[in-house]
């Protein structure tokens, strides 16, 4: 299959399609990207510039060496003035169009702008982002060649204010973008350093990643539903935000801990995952089972495994390190805690370069592969 192929069946793309066919469409029609809350669209900027070998990474990076602009326009909180304005000019006596420093006009270089939450804009702006999409104009002044302009929000279903007129909708491509399941998110956690505590969760409760669209989920405590009352919920973004509380727990102790992260993921969730905190006291040190792979105890609880699992992604260093880990994780009698510690290896990009030349590992991918 071409790596520039897209593969998807029910109707939605994932974050990873995203960033690889927006800078193909976006310069020929404006895509409307919209998800439900916490899912990563805002994200897709940054994505994009690193995709593209530039450094920008977030609004008010200033980075010359980029061959594009990138811009996010954060539209709920703008209005007209923020955009431009008509000017008098005395001596033509007439009104010119001054554009925003937003839009980064004066500079020759073409542009990825992203119009986040763009469907929750008062209808005056939606008209001045529909000409920003339709004819890549920042008011009166065109876009340099090969801008890219392209839009997040909301579902409609989602209850939370989005909405586009039906003509406005016709000239646009409205996609929507697949909620991250356990194994995508787990990929990414990996490669961000995200706690281990929380890895390990978000790998026991698996549903904690199922979205409201999904069917079936009417007693999830953990997701956003449309309707609820509850703020806090499970969500990608959210899951990721409590990482702080949760590398910080020993500090403050478990009753503010669990305050705390009901204020990130809601109350079922948080409640759930402090009783994760206490499997770091029976844990066995990834440096442990490297010195001693043969003799270092294995923890009894499946949990702390899985733990001591993901640990590991994050400490190992050295190919020999690898394989005494993996002599290791051979007294584990589960596969499958075995198959997320591989499906992890190979998803960061660090460890993936040990695994590639480990020939336990090699040889274990090959005889397990449909475990992965």
């Amino acid at each position: 299959m071409s790596q520039n192929q897209v593969v998807s069946f029910d109707g939605a793309l994932s974050i990873n399609e995203l960033r690889r066919v927006i800078p193909f469409y976006g310069p020929h029609i404006t895509m409307v990207i919209q998800s439900e809350p916490g899912c990563g669209k805002s994200s897709l900027l940054a994505a994009i510039a690193e995709d593209n070998g530039d450094a920008w990474r977030k609004p008010g990076d200033v980075c010359p060496g980029d061959k594009f602009d990138y811009i996010y326009v954060d539209c709920p909180v703008k209005d007209s003035m923020d955009v431009g304005a008509y000017i008098p000019d005395r001596d033509a006596k007439q009104l010119q169009f001054y554009a925003s420093e937003l839009f980064m006009t004066k500079s020759p270089k073409p542009k990825y702008i992203m119009l986040d939450e763009m469907m929750k804009s008062s209808k005056m702006l939606q008209v001045i982002w529909t000409r920003l999409a339709l004819e890549r104009m920042a008011g009166d002044i065109p876009l340099p060649d090969g801008s890219v302009v392209f839009a997040t929000s909301n579902n409609e279903t989602d209850g939370v204010g989005d909405g586009m007129l039906a003509h406005g909708g016709n000239r646009v491509m409205r996609v929507r973008m697949k909620k991250p399941n356990h194994t995508a998110w787990l990929g990414w956690s990996a490669e961000h350093g995200i706690s281990p505590i929380i890895q390990t969760w978000v790998a026991l409760n698996q549903r904690a990643l199922a979205s409201y669209l999904d069917g079936g989920q009417e007693d999830n405590p953990y997701i956003f539903r449309p309707g609820s009352k509850a703020l806090s919920f499970v969500s990608p973004r959210s899951l990721a935000k409590s990482d702080i509380v949760v590398r910080n727990a020993d500090r403050f102790g478990p009753e503010v801990t669990k305050t705390a992260l009901a204020g990130v993921i809601g109350k079922a969730a948080a409640d759930s995952m402090v009783a994760f905190l206490q499997l770091e006291k029976e844990i066995i040190q990834t440096s442990e089972a490297i010195a001693n792979p043969d003799t270092a105890p294995i923890p009894e609880k499946p949990a702390a495994q899985v733990m001591m699992a993901l640990n590991a992604i994050q400490d190992l260093q050295t190919q020999d390190d690898l394989s005494a880990f993996m002599t290791y994780m051979k007294r584990m009698k589960s596969e499958e805690i075995r198959a997320l510690f591989f499906s992890q290896l190979m998803t960061v990009s660090r460890t993936a370069k040990l695994g590639r030349n480990n020939a336990e590992v090699c040889g274990w991918v090959e005889k397990n592969f449909d475990l992965i």
